[in-house]
């Protein structure tokens, strides 16, 4: 097995540049030897050089590179199923990705700072299992409860926009139970966090309360964070032609405020929950909201798994290049003297 197959490219290098810079090696000292002495007495003062023995210690110089490219793979073998346990917690991100996300009194936007700040959370997990949902009018799980960090900030990378739901509007509500439905179904009664990242704007009476109330019954615990300015609020920004315009209704174009009473219910609703905001000027760290309220909570043993794992070789292939590389120093240029009898 090897870790870096990408380094085998390297081995081009030997007749892109090996081989030419050898030939040019041997084309120089020639000519070298040409400007200090003629023909006759070159032959004579060169007789003692061994051509075999120079080309055998070019060959040694590239087999030693060889075998570097081989150790730079990172070689294993051996391969051992090794059982893996964990402790964490799972923990489910609700996003809002309704147009009133689109509004930037939050830089650069308060779903693009969103996006930005679950980023910056996956980089810090260790252990806890994670789940990510969107919801506007409708809810869509992009990710199941897993510990693959990896395939979240695919998801975050590929865009999630506010054309990621088929529904517009706000469902709050029903993006909750969806959440308590359809991702901690098969959690254990307890060490469950739902993070929700919203604007709090509630525009369908889909009784989110009740449903923040149905997973505090379920063990799970909300945290509620607020985006956007509470006092002023800001215009929602669309782009057609290259132009940039605000969403408009019956004639008159829409401010949106951070509503913080619906968040602040919702958390309320659940043992230990959180409502935080975040309003324009103060930054958003969802990785200090998260040690802070969620790594030094109580946690579970969650499912263990197996792998494989190769013992790696690489230190063999770097040791014979060593050992090459010196041999090659003892390597004389010279043809050996017989002695006449």
């Amino acid at each position: 097995m090897l870790g870096n197959e990408k380094a085998l490219y390297l081995l081009f290098l030997i007749p892109a540049v090996l081989f030419p810079l050898l030939l040019w090696n041997f084309s120089r000292k020639k000519k070298s030897l040409r400007s200090f002495a003629q023909v006759q007495l070159l032959a004579a003062i060169n007789s003692s050089a061994s051509l075999s023995a120079q080309i055998f210690k070019s060959i040694m110089l590239i087999i030693v590179f060889v075998f570097i490219v081989i150790a730079l793979t990172g070689p294993a073998w051996n391969p051992k199923r090794v059982e893996m346990k964990s402790q964490g917690r799972d923990v489910a991100i609700l996003l809002d990705i309704s147009k009133s996300m689109l509004a930037q009194d939050i830089k650069p936007s308060r779903l693009d700072r969103a996006k930005l700040a679950i980023n910056d959370l996956v980089n810090v997990l260790d252990g806890d299992r994670i789940a990510l949902m969107t919801f506007a009018g409708s809810s869509t799980i992009k990710c199941p409860l897993t510990q693959d960090y990896s395939f979240i900030r695919m998801v975050l990378d590929k865009g999630i926009t506010t054309q990621s739901t088929p529904v517009g509007g706000t469902n709050l509500g029903d993006a909750i139970r969806q959440a308590i439905k359809q991702i901690f179904n098969s959690s254990a009664g307890k060490y469950m966090d739902l993070i929700i990242i919203t604007d709090g704007e509630e525009n369908e009476d889909n009784f989110p309360v009740e449903a923040a109330a149905a997973a505090n019954e379920k063990g799970i615990r909300i945290i509620a964070i607020g985006l956007g300015d509470k006092e002023n609020g800001a215009r929602i920004p669309i782009y057609k032609d290259g132009k940039k315009t605000f969403v408009t209704y019956q004639g008159r174009e829409v401010w949106t405020k951070l509503n913080t009473d619906i968040l602040t219910k919702i958390a309320a609703a659940t043992t230990d929950g959180q409502c935080l905001t975040v309003q324009p000027g103060y930054t958003f760290e969802l990785d200090e909201i998260y040690k802070d309220l969620i790594f030094s909570a109580q946690k579970k043993q969650l499912e263990s798994a197996s792998s494989i794992r190769y013992q790696q070789k690489f230190q063999i292939f770097a040791v014979i290049a060593l050992i090459i590389l010196i041999g090659e120093i003892f390597v004389s240029q010279r043809k050996r003297q017989q002695n006449e009898i």
